[in-house]
């Protein structure tokens, strides 16, 4: 049998409490504190922290977390994006064949015209950078309608599952909506 003290000096992995507390406390500097600071380079910072800290990292903070808070919308964002990089030409493609379809969204998304692949990406870097230049729903719901369009398009285009990306412009829609109500925590 062991003691007590046997098993208080045994060390562990992280508190997964504690971990989901700090993710949540660094989304939520991140996105008002971002907002509220006069450095101009909080954007650009903002705008590279996946590629700075590594997806990786921000999935093991963010990846869990519900999609209607602050670390879950930062976790969806980045997920975009990083997906609008990798694959510029397939994002401007399946954004080209849905914006017809998707008048209004096309719209909010406030891709160029035509939307090729530099197009897309510059679209995606302004919504991140936006976090700190904008109302957080308007962030938000520019990136819902970018999703939404790109949903149509792949149901157009037969070429990949549409469903993944619908969701996501509805969680990142139903967020914004929130954050304008009350405020996401």
């Amino acid at each position: 049998m062991q003691t007590s003290d046997f098993f208080d000096g045994l060390v562990g992995g992280a508190d997964p409490a504690l971990v989901s507390e700090a993710a949540e406390r660094a989304a939520q500097l991140l996105v008002r504190g971002a907002h509220d600071s006069d450095d101009r380079e909080v954007a650009g910072r903002l705008l590279h922290l996946a590629e700075v800290e590594g997806l990786e990292t921000l999935a093991d903070l963010w990846s869990g977390a519900p999609a209607d808070s602050l670390a879950g919308c930062l976790w969806r964002l980045y997920v975009l994006r990083a997906w609008v990089h990798a694959s510029p030409q397939l994002a401007a493609a399946q954004f080209e064949a849905g914006r017809a379809t998707a008048q209004v969204a096309r719209v909010v998304a406030g891709v160029a015209d035509p939307p090729g692949p530099d197009q897309v990406r510059t679209m995606i870097d302004t919504v991140l950078t936006g976090i700190s230049e904008s109302a957080f729903a308007d962030v938000l719901l520019r990136a819902a309608a970018f999703a939404r369009v790109i949903s149509v398009g792949r149901a157009h285009l037969h070429s990949a599952d549409a469903r993944p990306m619908l969701v996501l412009s509805e969680q990142l829609e139903t967020a914004a909506h929130q954050e304008l109500a009350v405020g996401l925590a």
